[in-house]
């Protein structure tokens, strides 16, 4: 289970970090507007936000992948057996 969890978890860390060194060269979390509040958030509170909302959602598209994967292949398994089972009773 831990390795099932590291596949997904680890690439989309990597592509976590990459995006955010993309986005963050171009904009500065100090002229960015936080959901019209007038408090202002520190550059490495913006960052470190920003990067746990990139890390989740690169990990959901492999997750969702993984978990219809897995579906797909129980019901495989069902109608294989529905089928054999068809078979044994002629």
């Amino acid at each position: 289970m831990k390795q099932r969890l590291m596949w997904i978890a680890w690439p989309s860390f990597l592509v976590a970090a990459i995006l955010e060194l993309i986005v963050f060269s171009f904009v500065d979390p100090q002229d960015m507007h936080w959901l019209s509040s007038t408090e202002e958030i520190s550059r490495q509170a913006a960052y470190t936000v920003a990067f746990f909302v990139f890390w989740a959602c690169t990990a959901r598209g492999p997750a969702e992948t993984k978990r219809e994967a897995a579906a797909r292949a129980s019901r495989c398994l069902f109608i294989a057996d529905s089928f054999q089972g068809d078979r044994s009773e002629r």
